[in-house]
């Protein structure tokens, strides 16, 4: 009779050098083996699946925008004047509206989102949660489209009549991202603030602090890359919102004059633009794609540092 394998733990590493799947499947028997190789091989095909298509996008874009450095020039195409029609293209007016309208979101969303989540996490009763957290999931199910037409008929009309204005521009985006940015907040915040162990808390508690001491000196400082992490990633969903902002902004591409006055953003730009353009015009759309990749890809390596930082 044969005998088994030097390894007889699964959990721990072996002196013959096999990784603990592999020594599991050596366990079991030939059938349940081919099995789970084929599955790994299924997942691992869904995953490079998401790899692969990341590789494309970029290059498929890279390639598309490439005629910026030959035919437009780097100094061009960070210009303050965006006019197609005249042959200027400029994207530093549509680069600060689209800083100005993430910033506003941020300052509005991000108390609201981290209030949401302490409140949920640390003092709602059960039933409580039950409402207020399907209702926040509520709000990351709707569509782009319909945050628009909200802003557009409900919060327009307020700040014209608060500014005297005509109500399109950064203030009225402000108040429709921050709303949107709102459930990926929370989320993700609440993510944070369970993974806190609950000892961490009951000591808090035994040494004579209250329920707000212990949320604001102990819980939220222990989860604080898990809420820098959230804060950054409803970051990246208010820059790359198109369909909202595209509604309320106005889309005059010039430097803001003030929160309340038209203005246009690279992604509201690019929709505008993409249907009629061509030639130059249609590289430089382009080329400001590459550059909202450039700044998702910033942001989610931003995030992944923290991660990394915290699991230390």
């Amino acid at each position: 009779m044969d005998e088994p394998d030097a390894v007889t733990d699964p959990t721990e590493d072996g002196p013959n050098g096999l990784d603990r799947d592999r020594r599991r499947l050596a366990l079991v028997s030939h059938g349940t083996y081919m099995k789970e190789r084929g599955l790994q091989c299924l997942f691992f095909a869904c995953a490079l699946v998401a790899v692969i298509t990341v590789v494309l996008i970029f290059a498929f874009t890279m390639i598309e925008a490439a005629p910026v450095f030959s035919d437009i020039g780097i100094g061009e195409f960070f210009g303050l004047r965006w006019a197609p029609t005249e042959g200027s293209f400029g994207i530093a007016a549509l680069a600060a509206g689209s800083g100005v309208v993430t910033l506003g979101a941020l300052v509005l969303g991000v108390p609201l989102g981290i209030g949401t989540a302490v409140y949920l996490t640390e003092i709602a009763t059960e039933r409580v949660r039950g409402i207020v957290s399907p209702a926040v999931d509520l709000l990351a199910g709707i569509p782009s489209i319909i945050y628009g037409f909200f802003g557009m008929v409900i919060i327009r009309p307020f700040v014209a009549a608060v500014s005297g204005g005509l109500g399109f521009g950064a203030l009225t985006a402000w108040f429709v991202l921050a709303i949107m940015i709102v459930p990926t907040i929370t989320t993700l915040t609440m993510d944070a603030l369970r993974s806190i162990p609950m000892g961490i808390r009951e000591a808090s508690f035994a040494m004579g602090a209250t329920k707000w001491q212990t949320i604001y000196k102990v819980v939220l400082p222990a989860a604080r890359f898990g809420i820098v992490d959230a804060i950054v990633l409803g970051m990246g969903r208010a820059i790359g919102e198109t369909m909202a902002v595209l509604m309320v902004v106005g889309n005059a591409p010039v430097i803001p004059g003030s929160v309340t006055s038209p203005i246009s953003t690279l992604t509201s730009q690019i929709a505008l633009d993409m249907s009629y353009a061509s030639g130059l015009h249609r590289t430089a759309l382009f080329a400001m794609g590459v550059v909202l990749f450039v700044i998702s890809a910033s942001l989610v390596g931003f995030v992944r540092l923290l991660s990394k930082m915290g699991r230390r």
